[in-house]
């Protein structure tokens, strides 16, 4: 199965083959600020897996105890994907951005201590500190 992650605006995509190998969302404070939000959904999955990008993206770099490098679209801002120092010959892309189809639901919850007090999860889902 090919899934398409998109930006806001459209202009910027990234294709991957098949299911990602890490599903989940992270609640440390890295997460929370590349989202805005409470917490990151991301998927991963092997370089292999990655079928094509297309659309101008630009790059930073993010330093720290994982460092990694974020690829976001040029006009609207969005970061889409990211290569991280934890995750090597790994692809992290934004969980939001997937289009087509949609990714199912995630079923890991991870760095749960920075975890917002409000946000409740299943259940049924791995948790990993």
């Amino acid at each position: 199965m090919v899934r398409r992650a998109r930006c806001c605006c459209g202009r910027t995509t990234i294709a991957v083959d098949g299911e990602p190998r890490i599903h989940g969302i992270c609640h440390c404070d890295d997460c929370k600020k590349r989202t805005g939000s409470a917490f990151g959904w991301s998927a991963y999955f092997l370089d292999s897996q990655i079928l094509e990008t297309s659309g101008e993206t630009s790059a930073y770099r993010v330093d720290g105890t994982n460092p990694q490098e974020r690829f976001f679209c040029q006009v609207c801002g969005s970061t889409l994907f990211w290569k991280s120092a934890a995750f090597d010959k790994m692809t992290g892309v934004a969980g939001g951005c997937f289009v087509e189809p949609m990714l199912p639901e995630p079923g890991l919850t991870l760095s749960n201590e920075s975890r917002c007090a409000w946000v409740s999860l299943p259940d049924h889902w791995q948790s990993n500190l």
